[in-house]
């Protein structure tokens, strides 16, 4: 049966508008007057989720057209429209950057879309910005505008008169440094290391209590959509993700998808535990090796149990973290090396600018998988590839896959619902 629920895509002109930060607020604000909110993030991203699960206080899950699918994509909605009282998305870079765009995304699901302007050190062409956001896109569901690190009253009076009578103000916040989240070089920072985020959260959510947000969007009508159930070819597979503040790059759908195969998930921890459970297959997902060079090196126990399973011949897929943390040694943007796993030949080191962005599809013996890659580090091995992802923009070749017995390791972040019995070969001992 079809639902509905009211919803909401949250977008920008550009990256670095505060995207992340509001819709956090308001998932807060909604919370906290006792709403269950569900809230996605758009397009690929680890860190943002991490931000909007602690504010909404429930799992934030991936939609994107390509990687995700358009299928997946309205069944999410649907399960989540079943049992929410508000549904917020986080749009990805600009509204319309992409193929697909947050833009598609809204207009394939009629969401309607408010626009977040960073208004600092901006009077007038806020209305121009806001009057091209609304009509670049005939058709496109867009409710209004949001202004954001604005001076104070008289800069907010000036931004509002410049929009035109047809579009609608949803007010501003200010700029405020209690409010704004801490980033390095991959994204935002980690919510775990963020110490006061509790505070920081509702911080944003009092300061739109005095913003038209407080209102609930119209209700949108999600059509009729379930996730298929999958056979089970991992039932009894017993799989060992890394979890910690070094490895956290998970996406909850990959979680998932690994369970709807049959596996039993078993976390560890390659920093403060010291040895792997058992298990018949390891998972080092991506994330932040570079930060925890000595941790890493010095748990010599996880290393010769991690160096053990490899030598039994069973799998192990590493992928961007994963994978600095299996070559031989890793250095950080500061030139401090540490010896690492040395399960696939070479060395890797942080770089001060982003090697590697975007969406790819990869071709394994295994099948094909969609995912992403985006990193600010440089591999060099003698190995050689056991394949190349292709990058959706233009189809050109990608990010290299190796394959050392039965470990696979890549930059690539692949999204397991995209194909998950190629998913399940991979991890099959």
């Amino acid at each position: 049966m079809p639902v509905t629920c009211p919803a909401l895509l949250l977008a920008a002109p550009a990256s670095g508008q505060g995207k992340t930060t509001v819709v956090a607020g308001l998932a807060r604000y909604h919370r906290n007057q006792g709403r269950k909110v569900r809230v996605f993030k758009t397009g690929p991203d680890f860190l943002d989720p991490m931000i909007l699960e602690r504010a909404s206080g429930q799992p934030v899950y991936q939609l994107d057209l390509w990687m995700v699918g358009e299928s997946h994509c309205k069944a999410l909605l649907h399960q989540a429209a079943r049992e929410a009282d508000l549904i917020l998305i986080e749009g990805v870079m600009g509204l319309f950057d992409g193929a697909p765009s947050s833009a598609d995304l809204a207009a394939l699901f009629g969401v309607p879309v408010i626009a977040l302007i960073n208004a600092h050190a901006m009077a007038q062409t806020f209305g121009a910005v806001a009057y091209g956001l609304a009509h670049y896109r005939p058709g496109l569901p867009f409710a209004g505008v949001l202004a954001n690190r604005v001076a104070g009253p008289g800069h907010a009076e000036l931004l509002a008169q410049s929009l035109p009578s047809d579009l609608r103000y949803f007010g501003w916040l200010p700029r405020a440094s209690e409010i704004t989240l801490p980033d390095r070089h991959l994204g935002l920072v980690q919510a775990t290391e963020i110490a006061d985020l509790e505070a920081r959260l509702n911080s944003v959510a009092a300061l739109i209590a005095h913003t038209r947000l407080t209102e609930l969007p119209p209700p949108v009508h999600f059509p009729a959509s379930s996730i298929e159930p999958l056979a089970r070819p991992l039932e009894g597979v017993r799989i060992g993700v890394a979890r910690d503040t070094a490895f956290a790059f998970l996406y909850p759908a990959n979680l998932d998808a690994l369970v709807a195969l049959g596996a039993e998930l078993r976390f560890f921890s390659p920093l403060s535990d010291s040895e792997l459970p058992v298990v018949d297959s390891v998972y080092l997902p991506g994330g932040y090796p570079e930060l925890h060079l000595d941790a890493l090196a010095e748990n010599s126990s996880m290393r010769a149990s991690l160096q053990s399973h490899h030598r039994a011949d069973k799998p192990i897929y590493a992928e961007c973290g994963g994978l600095l943390y299996i070559v031989e040694s890793l250095a950080d943007q500061q030139g401090h090396r540490a010896p690492m796993l040395g399960l696939l030949p070479g060395h890797a080191a942080l770089d001060s600018k982003l090697v590697g962005l975007g969406m790819q599809a990869v071709v394994l013996p295994e099948g094909e998988l969609r995912g992403h890659t985006f990193h600010h580090s440089r591999l060099e091995t003698p190995l050689q590839p056991l394949a190349h992802g292709h990058r959706q923009r233009d189809g050109k070749s990608g990010e290299a896959v190796y394959r050392l017995g039965r470990l696979t390791a890549s930059y690539l972040h692949l999204y397991f619902a995209s194909n998950p019995m190629a998913t399940a070969r991979l991890f099959l001992p």
